[in-house]
């Protein structure tokens, strides 16, 4: 009986020295778990924000978008992610174009945007058949394509970048805004620029105000209208406020009363924008978009503010590798030659 309560007394000790052994290596792992966990969250003092930069690449003006990343990563010491968006049969041409020149340094990722959910959002009939291009509605679903970002930068392939892109990234958006656009009221001064004539700068130059559904908006037609050719988006308000859903019902009302104007013949893109942001956005400093150098082949920017500028942005029909164009010499120094020979300058021969 003895033997029996002292074997008893064994096993007892046996069971709490087992016990208090795991105890002690459960704590010591927490312990040095922890540790671990204190140890990195001091290692560098700060990680390298990473600025998004959207644009498109067009299969026949993708020397523009290779030009325009040129000059973002050529002016600036920040840790640009640039997202080139593509249709399916351009991504291994755009690959090669950035790994077989002197852009292979970029870091950058190739998103292919699927033009199917435009079907039946956007009407055949254009005087610019170019703007009905799918590439030109890539900047409405801007959330769809680009996911762990809070803010992103979207930039038209038709510019070239003279700033610090960092300088536009700081851009700050009022609370509840989604997007802040250069307003057109910005326009530089008849001392800084030549040949301008017939600009549109008013949403009556978009909208057409004949329609019930337009004169419904409530908007005065005089009412400054903006360029979406170069945006800075808070993605979590663009989510937030549905703004793709909204752009993507303005497209469709579009289709079934044709509510906007063809007077500029390119508020295909531009006018959903500008009904759903109205009132509604920031502003960007009118030297990050000096825009309409593709507007008039015979307009001309004052040498002293073309070299102020921050951004220059060809929007019109004029564009900069082809024959008429303006201040192309600013857009050349930044190009980058096709490694497969596909894209060349059209230029006059003098």
């Amino acid at each position: 009986m003895a033997l029996l309560r002292k074997i008893n007394q064994v096993l007892l000790f046996l069971l709490i020295l087992t016990l208090c052994v795991i105890l002690y290596k459960k704590v010591h792992k927490g312990t040095a778990l922890k540790n671990e966990t204190d140890d990195d969250s001091e290692t560098p003092e700060e990680v390298e924000e990473e600025i998004p930069v959207v644009i498109c690449a067009a299969a026949g003006r993708m020397g523009a978008a290779m030009a325009a990343i040129n000059s973002i990563y050529s002016n600036t010491d920040a840790n640009i992610l640039f997202y080139v968006v593509g249709l399916r049969n351009t991504l291994s041409r755009i690959r090669k174009w950035i790994e077989h020149s002197k852009l292979r340094e970029i870091n950058f990722k190739i998103v292919e945007f699927n033009p199917v959910v435009l079907k039946g959002k956007i009407r055949p009939d254009s005087s610019r058949p170019e703007l009905l291009q799918p590439l030109n509605f890539v900047r409405f679903y801007l959330p769809l394509l680009i996911h762990q970002h809070e803010k992103v930068i979207y930039v038209d392939d038709d510019v070239i970048v003279q700033g610090d892109i960092q300088e536009l990234y700081d851009t700050t958006l009022a609370l509840g805004h989604a997007a802040a656009f250069s307003d057109d009221c910005d326009l530089p001064t008849t001392q800084d620029i030549t040949g301008l004539v017939g600009l549109q700068n008013t949403y009556m130059g978009y909208l057409d105000y004949r329609k019930k559904t337009i004169k419904d908006l409530g908007i005065s037609p005089s009412t400054c209208s903006f360029n979406p050719g170069v945006i800075v988006a808070n993605m979590t308000e663009w989510k937030h406020q549905r703004i793709t859903k909204q752009l993507e019902k303005w497209m469709q009302k579009n289709v079934e009363e044709n509510l906007y104007s063809s007077s500029l013949g390119g508020g295909v893109a531009t006018s959903p924008m500008l009904i759903v942001f109205h009132g509604k956005y920031s502003a960007i400093n009118p030297l990050w978009h000096i825009r309409h150098l593709g507007w008039n082949p015979d307009a001309r920017y004052s040498e002293h503010f073309l070299q102020e500028a921050k951004l220059l942005h060809w929007n019109g029909r004029h564009k900069p590798w082809d024959f008429p164009s303006v201040h192309n010499d600013l857009w050349e120094s930044w190009f980058v030659p096709d490694p497969a020979g596909i894209f060349k300058l059209h230029h006059h021969d003098s």
